[in-house]
């Protein structure tokens, strides 16, 4: 199975602060990877170095076969890759609407208008269908996280990178991110996720040790491989309509 991700030989450094040495990983085609480890083991610094944030030290980040180490964050999310923040940071002066067209639009470098549509249904598929006039920064915590998993699909990414999209959420909160997230993984957006659910969500899952990382595939009750898979669709509430107060052209 193809590679959409790898890293090769990567290393990065914050002084005599060593966050990765000689890191290799891929991941395939169709799979979700879960990485655990304690605070300070580097699982966002890696994030970082994937979307073109933080430059590595040395190695190579490799999408869909081409070499994009070079390439600014802004570069690679036209490629496809997108994430969320563990903090989300809304337009809080905007509506949820018009926060996911500044992504949408901006993305890919297209007219707001012509990406009006697409965010009614993002809305709608995460649940925010009702909340579209209402104003980012007067959100719950959980809306919040939806927004910012809205934002990253906004972008149509081929790869959705998740980082603690759960922290801070009740049991029954996480359960109904984790249900969403399955959801969008079922119609073809391939996910990394870092901690607290990544157990629920990744077929496999490197963990931090003293000395570098180790990768644990999901096993099932009956010590069989065991991956994650997503049931449903995006489209998941026929008959509904949002009215939304469009910004004027």
């Amino acid at each position: 199975m193809s590679a959409i991700l790898a890293l090769e030989s990567i290393s990065k450094s914050f002084g005599a602060v060593v966050i990765a040495e000689d890191l290799d990983l891929r991941l395939a085609e169709g799979e979700a990877l879960g990485m655990l480890g304690p605070n300070g083991a580097g699982k966002t610094t890696l994030f970082g170095i994937i979307t073109g944030m933080l430059a590595p030290n040395s190695g190579r980040v490799l999408f869909e076969g081409r070499d994009i180490t070079r390439l600014s964050a802004a570069e690679r999310c036209r490629l496809g890759v997108a994430r969320s923040f563990q903090i989300p940071q809304p337009f809080g002066g905007m509506s949820v609407f018009e926060n996911l067209v500044v992504a949408g639009a901006f993305a890919k470098g297209r007219r707001e208008r012509d990406v009006y549509d697409l965010c009614a249904q993002i809305l709608e598929d995460c649940e925010l269908g009702d909340k579209a006039n209402v104003k980012a920064n007067t959100l719950t915590l959980l809306d919040c996280k939806r927004l910012e998993l809205a934002r990253a699909l906004a972008t149509r990414p081929k790869l959705l990178l998740l980082d603690e999209v759960a922290g801070g959420l009740s049991e029954m909160e996480c359960e109904t991110l984790v249900a969403l997230i399955r959801r969008i993984r079922a119609t073809g957006v391939r996910d990394l996720d870092r901690a607290h659910r990544a157990h629920a969500l990744g077929d496999r899952r490197p963990h931090r040790r003293a000395g570098g990382w180790s990768i644990h595939r999901r096993r099932s009750a009956r010590g069989g491989d065991q991956p994650s898979q997503g049931h449903g669709n995006l489209h998941g509430h026929p008959g509904r309509r949002i009215a939304i107060r469009r910004p004027q052209a």
